[in-house]
This record gives structure tokens, sequence and C-alpha cells, in this order.
């Protein structure tokens, strides 16, 4: 099934300052994030970021977050899956009200925040695409031990580049001339 542009969602997950530079190719993590910002910002992609325990965190990266653009929803929270928080847990099922039950997953940790989001997701209903380009983890090893785990689980491995494309459909409109600077 393609990622549908108008009932997708796209969740970041705890993209920020303090972390970040702990994690294994962040600059090609954040990059990617930011693409699929971006793209989702232009195409009316709906976009909500998770910022686990801010005060000792950080904030998002402010690159990511202007990214996102002003529409785009920060919540902070405290547990590890964004589906036990309830302002996110009450966001993700607003917009499913919605008819946007696909939810493309970018962030990090991916085995410990990202996963857990996403067994929870697809344990929800949710049709859950991972952007395995755009989510990290301290060590290569768990980063990939989380992906077949969530591939097991149900939830789509993909490419950023695959989610950008699938929301723009085609390439006579004006959004695709505007998005392939940031393809490129």
């Amino acid at each position: 099934m393609l990622i549908g542009r108008a009932r997708s969602h796209l969740l970041v997950i705890d993209m920020q300052e303090k972390l970040a530079p702990h994690v294994a190719g962040i600059d090609r993590v954040m990059e990617n994030c930011r693409r699929l910002a971006v793209a989702a910002a232009r195409l009316g992609v709906p976009v909500t970021i998770s910022e686990h325990c801010p005060s000792a965190i950080g904030r998002t990266i402010g690159a990511l977050r202007s990214a996102a653009g002003t529409d785009a929803r920060a919540i902070e929270k405290v547990e590890f899956s964004c589906c036990r928080n309830a302002a996110l847990k009450q966001r993700m099922a607003e917009l499913k009200r919605a008819g946007r039950d696909e939810i493309v997953v970018a962030g990090i940790e991916a085995h410990v925040c990202v996963c857990q989001t996403v067994l929870d997701l697809i344990a929800e209903g949710f049709e859950v695409f991972v952007a395995a380009d755009a989510i990290g983890s301290r060590l290569q090893e768990t980063r990939d031990l989380a992906i077949g785990r969530m591939r097991r689980a149900g939830a789509a491995i993909v490419a950023q580049e695959m989610v950008i494309f699938e929301w723009l459909e085609r390439a006579d409109t004006a959004e695709f001339k505007e998005l392939l600077a940031v393809i490129k």
C-alpha cells in the first residue's frame, strides 16, 4: 500500500539537543528528519513532535522545529512510548478520527522510544511506516535490532524519499518542483 498524503501524519520522536549528539550517524538522521518535516509542512501533512523530559534533555533541535513549521505540535512526555502519554495519545486519536490512520515515524532512539511507540501504534490499529534512514540510536546494533522487531510486528520499513515521493504522487506539480531541492 502506498503512503497517502491525505491519510498520513508525521511523528518525530525526541530529536532533542542533548540526546542527538550521542546518536550514531546523527547528521544523516537529522537531515532526513528535516526533509520529512519540510515535505509534510509543504504538503499539509500534520506533524507531531515529542520531547522526552525536555528539562533534562533539551528541546527539539531548532532547525528541525523550524522545518516542521508553525502548525507542528510539540508535546512533552516522560513515557518512553508516545502512546502512553495522554496528550500524545489524544492527538493521534484525533488525527485518526479525521481519517489519518497512517503514521510515518522518525526520531531517536530507535530501540527505546521509537520502537515502543511503533509497537503501541500497531496495537492501536494504525498503519505504521518507519523511516529507517530517519531513526537512530547510540549504537548501530540496537538500531538494527529495533528495525527488525518493528518489521516483525507489522511496521513497514521505508526510506524518507519513499515517503516524500509517495506523498507527492506526480512530477508535474509546483509542490514537486519546490520539494525537489529538498530531496536532492
